[in-house]
């Protein structure tokens, strides 16, 4: 739960006095009410602090508010809610200090009680009851305890399904992505291949449950227990509630990083970028400053948001384990990642991920390009740039088969032209091909497969003849009559170069 969730519970009835979006954003830990001058000994990091503001007096107002903010800052709470109903409204000093002291200010009207608050937070932080099989809790009292003791002091998931089943005997548990890929298991829980987990996951017992924050389908986690027998149904449910409160404060912490490889992927998107400036952004999301680094390029079929081809691409390069990558969105609808690349490898090898990644979402034909290795930051722009081409080859080559493409893979004139636009191919096209391109006429259509024969077997006046069942005298009459319709000579070989690309590009 964050300080701004506290202004969209209406039976609070909160206002916010002062706090800007970055301060609303802060999560809570737990709750401390007091009227101490100087609370410090009673407040923990992440506490939001409800104070009726007893202490507080007209005469050498100031010094005192200065001291009891300092003092909730120094400790580390997250937000002060003042009471208004000892002065009436919040003293101006208060509200002046938080801002001074980069404090979030919180307005409790007298008809709020505090223990409401109180009892909101908490029960937030255990999730909606109302959602649950049941009007009670599952977990032992002392199980939900040490859960939110691991919470508190930031433990993963590992730890916290471990607490959490260890009264059920302590069954095997994990936690999934949908593309199979592990994020925690108990100790009793064997090595479960990427494969296998998703084949699990498509056909959910009774120990699979969602686990409920906001993801994309890529990016969803399931608590899975593949032998479910003893533990109570409710259980589940309230250890994969403990699952998305974990995932929802780590999500926040985890802002800074994404931000810095938005950054970094902002400054290789643009171009041109200071050498000293991609450096910096390099080394802040600890891809080092030299290379080799590859950059990949993924976007959906149809208009896939950003967040799902980031969150695609991420999930992809989280199957590599100790792989370095910034993940950023690019364009409308993709996702471009920088990755680092050992010293010995020519690539990323993404392509059994990928497939595990795009059997997530049946037909979503989900395509990525990876550019060239570069050793220098200057050429990672440039590497974006033959990402992108190879992406868009792929994508048109086979549409619905979902696939990562080299740049390297562009070893023929027509993977080399599939990357190329739709429009310009199609204007290129009649260009080239002239009255020829609109075959209209039953004549221009038997130009064309002559013309196609022709080149397919190495302008070879016998051999396309015999192809055609044709005499050699009427392949040379049609091939002529190509020529005075297009101006193209094909004695030469710029020339049928142009008619080739022209017939690939239609």
């Amino acid at each position: 739960m964050h300080v701004g969730d506290l202004l969209r519970i209406e039976e609070l009835d909160l206002c916010l006095v002062s706090g800007g979006e970055n301060l609303l954003d802060r999560a809570i830990s737990g709750v401390t009410a007091t009227d101490l001058e100087d609370p410090t000994r009673f407040v923990q990091s992440g506490d939001i602090v409800l104070s009726g503001l007893v202490w507080w007096h007209e005469a050498g107002h100031r010094a005192r508010t200065d001291r009891f903010v300092s003092a909730l800052t120094a400790a580390g709470a997250v937000a002060l809610l003042a009471g208004e109903e000892t002065h009436g409204r919040v003293p101006g000093d208060v509200a002046d200090a938080c801002r001074e002291h980069g404090l979030a200010l919180l307005s409790v009207p007298a008809h709020t009680d505090f223990r409401a608050i109180t009892e909101a937070v908490y029960r937030h932080r255990w999730g909606d009851l109302s959602r649950r099989p049941a009007d009670h809790f599952a977990l032992p009292e002392n199980v939900r305890h040490d859960l939110g003791r691991l919470l508190d002091r930031g433990a993963g998931p590992a730890e916290l399904i471990e607490c959490a089943l260890a009264p059920f005997g302590a069954p095997p548990g994990y936690v999934l992505t949908g593309s199979g890929r592990t994020v925690a298991r108990t100790a009793s829980a064997a090595e479960l291949p990427a494969a296998r987990a998703a084949a699990a996951l498509r056909t959910p017992t009774g120990g699979t449950l969602r686990v409920q924050v906001e993801a994309t389908p890529y990016d969803t986690w399931h608590l899975h227990v593949p032998r479910p027998d003893g533990v109570p149904p409710r259980a589940l449910h309230e250890t994969a509630e403990v699952i998305a409160q974990f995932r929802q404060h780590h999500a926040r912490a985890d802002a800074d990083g994404r931000r810095r490889a938005q950054e970094l992927i902002t400054l290789v998107d643009r171009g041109g970028a200071d050498p000293g400036s991609l450096a910096d952004a390099l080394e802040s999301c600890d891809l080092t400053t030299d290379g080799p680094w590859q950059v990949m390029v993924t976007t959906g079929a149809g208009q896939p948001t950003a967040d799902a081809a980031r969150a695609a691409l991420t999930e992809a390069l989280s199957h590599l384990p100790s792989r370095a990558f910034a993940v950023g969105a690019g364009r409308p609808g993709e996702a471009i990642a920088v990755v680092r690349l050992a010293a010995d490898e020519a690539t990323v090898p993404l392509d059994q991920p990928w497939s595990l990644i795009s059997a997530v979402v049946p037909g979503a034909a989900l395509s990525a390009g990876a550019g060239a290795p570069v050793l220098k930051p200057g050429q990672l722009h440039a590497a974006l740039a033959q990402a992108r081409y190879a992406r868009a080859a792929a994508d048109r080559q086979a549409p619905a088969a979902g696939r990562v493409a080299s740049v390297e893979e562009l070893t023929s004139l027509d993977s080399l032209l599939s990357g190329v636009p739709g429009e310009v191919r199609r204007i290129f096209s009649a260009t080239v091909l002239g009255p020829l391109a609109h075959q209209d006429t039953a004549s221009h259509r038997m130009l064309l497969e002559t013309l196609e024969a022709f080149l397919a077997h190495n302008c070879s006046w016998a051999r396309t003849a015999e192809a055609l069942h044709l005499h050699v005298n009427t392949v040379h009459y049609r091939i002529d009559r190509v020529q005075a319709v297009t101006g193209r000579d094909l004695t030469r070989l710029d020339h049928k170069l142009d008619l080739r690309a022209a017939l690939l590009c239609r």
